[in-house]
């Protein structure tokens, strides 16, 4: 009996272990691996291109009068300067940083520096002369206008709200300019080819995948956008009205006080940045 029952206990050990070795062993859990979440966050750096147009309300298409002693007859002539649109290509670089308060959607605030390349042309001086012709030596030249602008440059504020990776930004501050032909009289004390002023604008801002085509610095995203700006750049009082230049010298020899005339103009322009940093 006791054997029996010892032989029962070994089968019934054996059956349960064959049993167990038919179960499906427990694989591991897979390992759980969170998508980053995109942040505009980091320093950034790229260039843009655009178009540069007059967006200033006033006529600069003014007659003046030319005294008498500047012209061939010795009597006054009247020197009228066509009101030409000043508009061109603008192109340049931009830097900056952001910070996002919130990963993936949320509220952006950053500050941005660029330094732009204008082409307005050089047409303003043109004037049709009546009355007479002016003396031997002497030309005209109207310094009012954009075609004295060579470059201008912005440093501003950047307030705006994410969604993943698109942005929705406003934009404003500081804007300075220059130009060579501002230059041109430099004997004359009341030239000043440098102004300053202020800015506004807005844009949108798309980030790419980091595995971009155009990731060509390995940055941790490059990023498209398209903005506008409306520049005001102040003149103050000078170069003021219509001069007559000793061409000799290029030395202003008259001038006639005219209401100053801010430079003021607008840029629409598409950018490319590459973005270093958080991701």
């Amino acid at each position: 009996m006791k054997k029996l029952l010892a032989s029962l206990a070994t089968f019934t050990a054996l059956t349960a272990a064959a049993s167990a070795a038919d179960l499906p062993r427990r694989a591991p859990p897979p390992v759980f691996t969170p998508v980053p979440v995109f942040t505009w966050t980091g320093f950034y750096a790229g260039f843009n291109a655009g178009y540069a147009f007059d967006a200033s309300s006033n006529n600069t298409g003014s007659t003046f009068t030319v005294p008498g002693g500047f012209t061939v007859s010795g009597a006054p002539a009247s020197a009228t300067f066509r009101d030409s649109s000043q508009e061109g290509f603008s192109g340049g670089a931009q830097i900056g940083y952001n910070v996002q308060f919130t990963p993936g959607s949320g509220v952006v605030i950053g500050v941005e520096a660029d330094a732009q390349y204008l082409d307005f042309g050089r047409s303003r001086n043109t004037a049709f002369v009546t009355g007479g012709a002016l003396a031997s030596g002497l030309y005209l030249t109207d310094p009012r206008g954009l075609s004295s602008l060579d470059f201008f440059g912005t440093v501003r504020g950047r307030l705006g709200y994410a969604f993943d990776r698109v942005l929705f930004y406003g934009t404003g501050g500081f804007a300075y300019g220059s130009g060579s032909s501002d230059r041109s009289f430099g004997g004359f004390a009341g030239n000043d080819s440098f102004r300053t002023g202020w800015t506004v604008g807005g844009g949108i801002e798309y980030a790419l995948p980091t595995d971009s085509f155009l990731n060509f610095f390995r940055s941790s995203a490059v990023t498209l956008k398209v903005e506008g700006l409306y520049v005001n750049l102040d003149r103050n009082t000078r170069n003021q009205g219509a001069f007559v230049i000793n061409a000799a010298n290029n030395f202003p020899v008259f001038y006639n006080a005219v209401g100053r005339r801010d430079d003021e103009f607008a840029v629409v322009r598409a950018g490319l940045n590459y973005k270093f940093g958080s991701y």
